[in-house]
């Protein structure tokens, strides 16, 4: 059985899809990120970085083990069940080239774009216009990559794999950003194709009544979601 540390975000949903994809047993453990629960010691000691996603696997080999960043639980998780990651040198590596690119772009960049779109105060016009049209236009570059890579193949690496599932959760929110899926017509083809996929939709179902704001952010919780620094030495 695996524990899934888990709040319904992007990088949760591509876990939790994941999991529903390779047919795995798991508990999903809400960490509830707008009350600090990332900041208990319990779940510091499973992800010292204090997100999520994380899991304990309690059946792997040796006894139980705990993985955090997502990039490595997809790949751990790949390679338990042997599935969604090719086996051969070429193929491997076609997969891994673009779980990395949205491990290191797709998802910091469009972390960047919801921030200052959806959660950044309003500073100076100059100052909140040029970070928003900063990322947004990254953002919109990153999709016209994809939109490329999907011209002549149905998935980013040939056959479904880890690099969609990274991937997907990160253009979900696309029209929430200001975004025209119709600008790439082959990321938009992708886009519907993987978003059918039963476990997918399973997947990113997870808690998400839990994840719906009641009303306006205050500010207690925009302290702990944005005013995090560097923890006190002791």
């Amino acid at each position: 059985m695996i524990d899934l540390y888990y709040w319904p975000t992007p990088n949760g949903w591509k876990i939790s899809i994941m999991l529903e994809e390779c047919g795995l047993p798991y508990n999903l453990k809400l960490v509830n990120i707008g009350q600090g629960d990332q900041f208990k010691p319990e779940f510091l000691k499973i992800s010292p970085n204090n997100r999520m996603p994380a899991i304990v696997d309690h059946q792997a080999d040796g006894g139980p083990l705990s993985i955090f960043e997502s990039g490595a639980i997809l790949t751990y998780l790949a390679e338990k069940t042997g599935r969604f990651s090719p086996t051969d040198l070429r193929g491997r590596y076609e997969v891994a080239q673009w779980l990395y690119w949205q491990v290191g772009g797709l998802g910091p960049m469009m972390g960047q774009v919801s921030h200052f779109v959806n959660y950044a105060p309003e500073l100076t016009e100059s100052d909140i216009s040029y970070a928003k049209e900063r990322y947004w236009n990254e953002g919109r570059r990153l999709f016209g990559v994809m939109n490329t890579r999907l011209v002549d193949r149905d998935y980013l690496a040939g056959d479904y794999s880890i690099a969609d599932i990274a991937c997907w959760p990160w253009v979900r929110p696309w029209e929430r950003f200001g975004y025209d899926l119709g600008e790439f017509p082959h990321l938009e083809r992708w886009f519907g194709a993987v978003g059918a996929r039963p476990a997918v939709v399973k997947g990113c179902a997870l808690a998400e009544e839990e994840r719906k704001p009641s009303g306006p952010i205050d500010e207690k919780t925009k302290k702990i979601l944005f005013g995090q620094g560097a923890p006190e030495r002791e």
